[in-house]
């Protein structure tokens, strides 16, 4: 998968929302996201993607987080405060349970209900290790995992400041990573597994 940026010029009379819609509908089941006032289109998942987001979404639900307080969800998207059209959408998400409350518009939801995303990278690899660390960062999410399939790591992001994380860790196979609690639960990422079929 790539992912192609289209960032419209000045004179151009239709709005990024409408251009990102129009590309939607004519791409059906790729991703359109606007991140820093550029549209980013990303084709569909392969296997090897879906099952590592698979394999990720049971610790989660076994730790409880699926349920009660908080739910886990994939591809919800989130509102971001960079730009007045943008927007980015997770592979996978921690949210508060009353994200229905917290809808803006277009099926993007604010940042305050975001306890953790999730992406799992793809050719895009460069997007999900720059670009949305600092839109995540400036949305003020306080975790961001990154599953890196490209160079076989497992990132978590937390401490969010302007423009980045304040702590960034990279993990290797072979370790056992437990996030922060402040996602609602103990959560412990087995890399080697993940990283494992993740391809």
């Amino acid at each position: 998968m790539s992912a192609a940026a289209v960032e419209q010029q000045p004179h151009d009379d239709i709005s990024l929302t409408a251009l990102a819609e129009e590309i939607m509908e004519r791409h059906p089941g790729y991703r359109v996201e606007i991140i820093g006032g550029q549209i980013l289109v990303t084709p569909s998942p392969d296997a090897a993607h879906a099952w590592a987001l698979t394999d990720l979404l049971l610790p989660f639900a076994m730790a409880g987080l699926h349920g009660g307080e908080t739910a886990v969800l994939q591809n919800v998207s989130i509102w971001l405060p960079d730009g007045p059209e943008d927007f980015a959408t997770p592979d996978l998400c921690v949210v508060d349970a009353d994200i229905y409350d917290h809808h803006i518009e277009r099926n993007c939801y604010d940042a305050v209900a975001f306890r953790l995303v999730l992406e799992v990278t793809s050719s895009n690899w460069k997007t999900d290790l720059h670009t949305k660390v600092t839109a995540y960062a400036n949305a003020d999410v306080p975790v961001y995992v990154i599953v890196d399939r490209k160079h076989q790591r497992l990132h978590v992001l937390t401490n969010p400041t302007q423009d980045e994380y304040a702590t960034h860790r990279v993990h290797s196979p072979g370790e056992l990573v437990t996030l922060p609690d402040s996602i609602g639960a103990q959560v412990k990422l087995d890399v080697t597994e993940i990283l494992g079929r993740a391809g």
